[in-house]
C-alpha cells in the first residue's frame, strides 16, 4: 500500500481539522528493576497556527512526549498522525525523510558548530536533505530571524541572542510544518531569553505552528495553549 503524498495528506488533515493528532499514546520502559510508564493514554490535537506550551514537573513525561512528537521515539501504544500521515507506520528511511521535511528542532543547547559560519550552520539541514540553492535559503532564513548581514560570522563572534536566532533559522530553513522547541531559553540569561520568546511570538503570528517544552511559567504564558503533564498523563 502506497504512502500518502504531502498534497493528499494536507487535504486529509484539513478535513479532520488537526495538523497533528495523538491518539491514546503510551510509552513504557523496561529495566532490571521493572517497568516504568512514562506516558499513559495521551490524546491531543494541534492545529495549524497553534503555539502550545508543554509543562510539568521533572519526570512527568515532557521529554518523552517531545521525542515522540519529533518522530524519534516510537510509542509503546497508540498512533500519531501529522498532516494525515500515520507517522510511526513509516519505514525507518521514510521516517527520517519525514523528520527532514515536516519538523524543525530547536534545542536547549543550541548545537551550533563553532567553526562554521552562521549561514553554514543554517545550511546543514539542507545538505542532509539534498536541497539546492542552499546559500540563498540560509540567508533568507537568517534574514527572517533578524540576522541579515551576519551570515559570515562565526558563533563565537555573536551574542547569545544572535546564536539562538541562528539555531531558530536552522530549524526554519526547510520550511517545516511544525517547530519543536525543547527549553529554548533554558541556557540563556533573562534578557536573551526574552529576545528569543519575542521571536517565537513573531513566528507564530506569521503562521508557524510551535510546540515548546518549558519549565518557565513566563514562557508558557506566551503560548496560546498550555498542556500540563503529571505522572505521564494530561491534566
Amino acid at each position: 500500500m502506497s504512502e500518502p503524498t504531502r498534497e493528499a495528506a494536507v487535504e486529509t488533515a484539513d478535513r479532520k481539522g488537526a495538523l497533528l493528532e495523538l491518539v491514546d499514546i503510551s510509552k513504557s520502559y523496561h529495566g532490571p528493576e521493572g517497568g516504568v510508564v512514562a506516558l499513559d493514554g495521551i490524546v491531543m490535537s494541534i492545529h495549524e497556527g497553534d503555539f502550545v506550551a508543554i509543562m510539568g514537573p521533572s519526570g512527568s513525561g515532557k521529554s518523552t512526549l517531545l521525542t515522540i512528537l519529533g518522530a524519534m521515539n516510537p510509542p509503546s501504544g497508540g498512533r500519531m498522525h501529522v498532516d494525515g500521515i500515520d507517522v510511526y507506520s513509516l519505514s525507518v528511511e521514510r521516517l527520517a525523510d519525514f523528520r527532514k521535511r515536516y519538523l524543525g528542532f530547536v534545542f536547549q543547547q543550541l548545537q551550533l558548530i563553532p567553526y562554521l559560519t552562521a549561514a553554514e550552520n543554517v545550511m546543514l539541514p539542507l545538505v542532509i536533505s539534498g536541497t539546492g540553492s542552499r546559500r540563498e535559503k540560509a540567508e533568507a532564513a537568517l534574514e527572517r530571524v533578524g540576522l541579515a548581514g551576519k551570515a559570515n560570522r562565526l558563533p563565537g563572534q555573536m551574542s547569545g541572542g544572535e546564536q539562538g536566532r541562528v539555531a531558530i533559522a536552522r530549524a526554519l530553513v526547510n520550511e517545516p510544518l511544525i517547530l519543536l522547541a525543547d527549553e529554548p531559553t533554558g541556557s540563556l540569561d533573562s534578557a536573551t531569553g526574552e529576545e528569543i520568546m519575542r521571536l517565537f511570538e513573531e513566528l507564530n503570528a506569521d503562521g508557524h505552528t510551535i510546540v515548546m517544552v518549558t519549565h518557565n511559567p513566563e514562557n508558557a504564558e506566551r503560548a496560546k495553549r498550555l498542556v500540563w503533564l503529571k505522572d505521564g498523563k494530561l491534566e
